[in-house]
């Protein structure tokens, strides 16, 4: 039994070197030269050569393209990244455009002007339920600021200084229901004075003391109208959402939406020293001058 195993194993060794031979030995032929044997080698070996041909390039064909697949990956990932980084860098450049943008409408609101103003910026928003108050923290020291100062934006009209702590500044809003400014129709000139609402839900004031004979409409921009001279004249104040007719005698019910928005306010002026006119009568704090203001207060 040994012995048949071994010249077994031994005829398929010659086998396997044997059929190999003659495959490559029909082939290397001219066609002429081809003896019987031969043709019947070639008849047999080509299904077998055209399979593992097939096979060949199929298994050549699915590593190329699980090469080029993991290059295609490798290229998305590096795009993906390349991609990302782009937009964050173009995030940054519009970032810097728009505080550019702001802070050179800041400027020109400072050159247009006149007086001494002083910058500040946005720190906290309502931070009280009572009424509606901004924080802002100045850009130099001030010694001369005080309550009831106007504090604007290029905007227009945000409010007046409430109270002052070192820079620290709290700036009670134009919607605050304890705040009121003189203003006009910038269209039809008609006078009036716009005071918040102090409702917590939204930004909104009503413009009071509106005769029922003046023209107002829809649309319309208030503007400060610079009587008792606190707030420079021809600011932004609000823009008429709302008019109910009264019957004559009566007011007007008029709603407005202050042009200033308050949830995207970052920086402000605070108008420290006004102009003065001819006789020096401004205030900072828009009170009427004294005998004493008048002649300079001194000894």
């Amino acid at each position: 039994m040994s012995a048949f195993k071994r010249y077994r194993d031994r005829g398929i060794v010659i086998i396997l070197f044997a059929v190999p031979f003659f495959f490559l030995r029909a082939n290397m032929k001219a066609p002429s030269n081809l003896s019987a044997l031969d043709r019947v080698v070639l008849r047999i070996s080509a299904p077998i050569e055209f399979a593992a041909s097939s096979l060949a390039r199929g298994v050549s064909n699915l590593w190329e393209s699980y090469v080029y697949l993991v290059d295609v990956k490798a290229d998305n990932e590096r795009l993906a990244y390349e991609n990302a980084r782009l937009r964050e860098h173009v995030h940054r450049l519009e970032q810097k455009e728009a505080e550019n943008r702001e802070l050179r409408r800041l400027l020109q609101l400072r050159e247009s002007v006149p007086g001494d103003l002083v910058s500040a910026q946005v720190v906290g928003k309502d931070f009280t339920e009572f009424f509606r108050v901004t924080r802002v923290v100045l850009d130099r020291g001030s010694r001369n600021i005080r309550p009831h100062m106007p504090v604007i934006s290029p905007d227009g009209v945000v409010g007046a200084v409430q109270r002052v702590a070192g820079d620290t500044v709290d700036v009670q809003l134009s919607v605050d229901a304890f705040f009121g400014i003189d203003v006009e129709d910038e269209r039809t000139h008609a006078r009036g004075f716009v005071r918040g609402t102090g409702d917590p839900s939204r930004y909104a004031c009503r413009v009071e003391n509106v005769d029922s004979r003046d023209e107002v409409e829809i649309g319309d921009l208030l503007v400060t109208s610079g009587k008792g001279k606190r707030f420079p004249k021809g600011l932004p104040v609000a823009r008429v959402t709302k008019v109910l007719k009264r019957e004559p005698g009566r007011d007007q019910e008029i709603e407005a939406m202050p042009t200033v928005n308050f949830s995207r306010l970052d920086a402000v002026l605070i108008v420290v020293a006004p102009a003065q006119d001819d006789d020096g009568a401004h205030r900072p704090d828009g009170k009427a001058p004294t005998a004493s203001t008048k002649q300079g207060g001194g000894k």
